[in-house]
């Protein structure tokens, strides 16, 4: 993607976040967005050519991005890979606080059958992002367990916090808290069966 055409898509997505809240993501938004940015007719189908999937995948696009850019200042070094995945978590809900509505309507396009396999790759591409950004560079079958892990954690958070009022989201915190113990607990299972069980194969054959 050229940079034009990412600023221009940032542009238009933007724009129908305005109208989301209310209309839901659909296409006569995004031709709606698009006119306000002064593009000429057939502009929006040209920049999404998968239609409204594009679009709405975009909008996680943008959030990843100003993510980020947000953890830019982090003591990064100083932070275990588990706390950098909750820094960026949390860098993600701060960013997405006024957009609380985007996110129920944008979660609610995923949930429809036929949108459920993308919307599943959308959340896998943001977690292996996020990974990547902690310093994981696993390439074995680890690898697609923390991402389907992360991407487990992204959308029970996601769903907790939309109706999260406590002060400083004080409950989404504590159930991100918990999940990400509960899965660091696990990759410690795993990583113990990786050591054992070749030990194991290896005594069977002395």
């Amino acid at each position: 993607m050229t940079e034009r055409i990412r600023t221009l898509r940032d542009q238009i997505v933007s724009r129908a976040t305005h109208y989301v809240p209310e209309q839901g993501w659909t296409w006569s938004v995004i031709e709606q967005a698009a006119a306000d940015c002064h593009l000429q007719d057939q502009g929006a189908a040209s920049l999404f050519p998968n239609g409204l999937i594009d679009a709405v995948a975009h909008f996680s696009d943008i959030v990843d991005r100003a993510m980020f850019d947000a953890l830019s200042d982090i003591p990064y070094s100083s932070l275990r890979s588990k706390d950098r995945i909750r820094a960026a978590i949390m860098a993600r809900l701060t960013y997405l606080e006024p957009q609380r509505e985007v996110v129920r309507q944008t979660l609610a396009f995923w949930t429809i059958p036929t949108h459920v396999i993308q919307g599943q790759r959308v959340i896998w591409r943001t977690a292996d992002k996020m990974w990547s950004w902690a310093g994981d560079k696993a390439t074995d079958y680890s690898r697609q367990t923390k991402r389907a892990m992360l991407s487990s954690i992204l959308m029970g958070t996601s769903m907790v916090w939309i109706t999260d009022d406590s002060k400083d989201i004080m409950v989404t915190q504590a159930f991100l808290d918990r999940r990400l113990e509960n899965a660091m607990e696990f990759g410690k299972t795993i990583g113990t069966i990786k050591t054992v069980i070749p030990n194991l194969f290896r005594q069977a054959r002395t």
